[in-house]
């Protein structure tokens, strides 16, 4: 269960927002929901995945999600989650990116975003609205690392996108897959690049990432994660989630080991 603790007030009028942390378990889901103040999810150890209508946010423990006020939005947790809520005041919220995203997290960051979401008391008056201040400053510097996984409102589209989140590791061909949606494999490649931004192949590749970060999260080993995930051999798979990731699978893994072993 998620500790809470009230978080400093906005720079022009008192808010009390929730914010905290706690252990939850592999697969563990928040459904669909809305804040009036912007929220930062963070994965001290663990995976998550932040969901709205624009697609889907992936965030290892090397990432945070940022969502703004009003954006309907749910969460699901891979492999045991240290899982850290950090309200933002609506007062701060426009210091950022005014959509959902990802930004990366270095070790002042995530030291700001653990000490903000433990129940320790505040040392000093105001020292909670300074340390929060250093976040904002932090996220601001940071380029934004999104593991972006966008969805169409096209009907056609969204057949062949749905058969491929019921199974990632699917083979089949666009041109395959246009025939169960009554599009032309043109026609297909089309809409991905105009309502996605992307070539089937990338958005298929970045799905696959996004289920290989749960998978290894939750201690499967590389080779095993790349047959499940539909690589041909595990150095495919090496290349693309390095090229996507940033660090491959075996960094990815020892740095979730390190991660559960700081206090």
């Amino acid at each position: 269960m998620l500790k809470t603790s009230q978080s400093p007030p906005g720079p022009s009028q008192p808010q009390t927002v929730p914010s905290g942390g706690g252990w939850l378990p592999h697969g563990h889901h928040l459904g669909p929901h809305t804040h009036d103040h912007g929220q930062l999810v963070y994965a001290a150890t663990g995976t998550l995945a932040t969901t709205t209508e624009r697609g889907t946010w992936v965030a290892p423990a090397n990432r945070v999600t940022w969502t703004p006020p009003g954006f309907a939005h749910s969460h699901r947790f891979y492999g045991r989650t240290d899982a850290r809520l950090l309200a933002i005041p609506v007062g701060l919220c426009g210091e950022l990116v005014d959509r959902p995203s990802v930004f990366a997290v270095g070790p002042l960051l995530r030291e700001a975003v653990l000490a903000l979401t433990d129940e320790r008391p505040e040392a000093r008056p105001g020292a909670r609205r300074r340390l929060l201040a250093v976040v904002i400053d932090e996220l601001c510097d940071r380029p934004e690392q999104s593991l972006h996984l966008p969805e169409s409102g096209d009907d056609r589209l969204r057949t062949v996108t749905g058969l491929l989140h019921a199974d990632p590791a699917r083979p089949a061909t666009l041109a395959a897959l246009g025939r169960v949606a009554g599009a032309s494999e043109r026609t297909l490649s089309r809409l991905f690049h105009t309502e996605l931004g992307m070539s089937f192949h990338q958005w298929r590749t970045t799905l696959r990432i996004h289920h290989a970060l749960g998978h290894l999260t939750n201690g499967m080993s590389v080779t095993d994660t790349a047959m499940a995930c539909g690589w041909s051999n595990p150095s495919s798979f090496i290349d693309a989630f390095n090229s996507v990731v940033g660090q491959t699978p075996g960094s990815y893994q020892a740095d979730l080991r390190t991660s559960r072993a700081l206090p």
